[in-house]
């Protein structure tokens, strides 16, 4: 089974960048799409943003103008761009794609803090 790892988080002070790596396994051309999510402290995970296999993108109102999503699919590494980062984007972020037979893997998480 493909794994998904993340890299990239850390501490970083309001109105900072970060820009979070997810690199998997296998070949992320054969997902149908890939994103991330986030969840905080004691609130469920909610969706960040994706990109479709047709390249198409898709955001939550909270990241939009803030996050942008990428891939490089030569490297099967997705990403997320994180500017004008505020305390309320504290939370563990996880990578998830979704197979060509619609089962939803996820990586392992880093913590991004969000601080001064």
């Amino acid at each position: 089974q493909v794994q998904l790892v993340e890299s990239g988080g850390g501490l970083v002070q309001p109105g900072g960048s970060l820009r979070l790596s997810c690199a998997a396994s296998g070949s992320i051309r054969d997902f149908n799409s890939v994103g991330w999510f986030r969840q905080a402290p004691g609130k469920q995970r909610e969706f960040i943003a994706q990109v479709a296999n047709n390249d198409n993108t898709n955001y939550a109102d909270s990241a939009k103008g803030r996050f942008t999503i990428s891939t490089d699919k030569s490297k099967n590494i997705m990403y997320l761009q994180m500017n004008s980062l505020k305390p309320e984007d504290t939370a563990v972020y996880f990578c998830s794609a979704v197979t060509r037979l619609l089962a939803r893997l996820w990586g392992q998480g880093t913590q991004v803090t969000v601080s001064s």
